[in-house]
């Protein structure tokens, strides 16, 4: 009752294949590697977007807002 020997396995695989037919076998075992392409492409772009960006560079003339009231008192002493 445990296994099924080697000629179990080949009539299973015959009445399948009477089932379904050899060209919806192959179509359904292609249209299962394009799903794992494609899940696999997903899986790449999801790292892509993971990955953080650099941090923006301060530009000239403007000011960050913790900055912004130490200068304004800098400037008042200075003053």
């Amino acid at each position: 009752m445990g296994s099924f020997s080697l000629m179990h396995w080949v009539i299973v695989l015959l009445v399948v294949m009477l089932l379904f037919g050899g060209g919806r076998i192959s179509g359904l075992m292609g249209d299962v590697a394009k799903g794992i392409k494609s899940f696999k492409k997903g899986m790449a772009d999801d790292d892509d977007v993971a990955t953080p960006a650099k941090p923006a560079t301060r530009l000239e003339g403007h000011r960050v807002p913790e900055q912004d009231a130490t200068t304004a008192t800098e400037e008042k002493t200075k003053a």
